[in-house]
């Protein structure tokens, strides 16, 4: 658990992911999304609701040390730029942001805080939000192959292919995940709670499949990116008249 909050989150301090560190991270992101949604909740009683929307975005970018942003900055350079095929991974580790990068990240922060700002604040809603986008990162994982022959998502895989135990467990883990999002999102806003979770997770698949699409597999890039935008899209939907 340590090291998932550690990959994830700016806490549990340096640690090496293995491959046991996917099966928690559905339980980090309930726990970051209760952060989040009670920081949002918080906000909202001391100021107006635009500016608590903006807190309650730096205090998500804060707790996870822009880690999803720089990978959906990457992304959105790797795989929106028009350019050949061998060279989208290039350009995903290039620490340097083009413009399709940064249109990207500007595009889903004014998305999320206009998104938050027109929402009434529930914690439960951003819970089950980040614990859905933390569970389809692992089941990206399951479904895609990985694009690159080495990187840091290559400590979660392992350096032999799965058994079928492990496989199982990890599909379960996907399946109790997708479970609680849906009982937090539901409890929260009922229908609108769950049509949320079904906006997210198929724009998560969008993502995944353009990935798939353009690299041939998943990057730990697409799987921030993935996660912000199915975040994004929830958020939208919540916001809806």
């Amino acid at each position: 658990m340590r090291r998932a909050f550690a990959f994830l989150s700016i806490f549990g301090g340096a640690a090496t992911p293995t491959p046991m560190t996917f099966v928690w991270f559905p339980f980090v992101g309930v726990v970051l999304g209760l952060i989040v949604g009670s920081a949002w909740w918080a906000s909202d009683r001391l100021w107006p609701h635009s500016v608590a929307a903006v807190v309650t975005v730096i205090v998500d970018l804060a707790l996870t040390g822009l880690l999803h942003f720089d990978g959906l900055a990457d992304a959105g350079d790797g795989l929106l730029a028009p350019m050949k095929r061998e060279r989208r991974l290039a350009a995903m580790s290039d620490p340097a942001i083009g413009a399709f990068g940064l249109m990207s990240v500007v595009a889903v922060l004014l998305l999320r805080v206009s998104a938050l700002a027109a929402t009434r604040p529930s914690i439960l809603a951003i819970g089950g939000l980040w614990c859905a986008s933390r569970t389809s990162m692992l089941g990206i994982s399951l479904i895609l192959p990985y694009a690159r022959s080495n990187g840091i998502v290559r400590s979660f895989l392992g350096a032999t292919p799965r058994s079928r135990a492990h496989s199982r467990m990890l599909g379960a883990t996907v399946g109790v995940g997708l479970l609680a999002a849906a009982a937090l999102l539901g409890g929260a806003r009922s229908f609108r709670g769950l049509a949320a979770l079904g906006a997210e997770l198929v724009a998560i698949a969008m993502v995944a499949l353009l990935s798939w699409r353009k690299v041939g597999g998943f990057t730990g890039d697409v799987l921030g990116a993935s996660g912000v935008i199915g975040e994004t899209l929830g958020l939208l939907v919540l916001a809806v008249r």
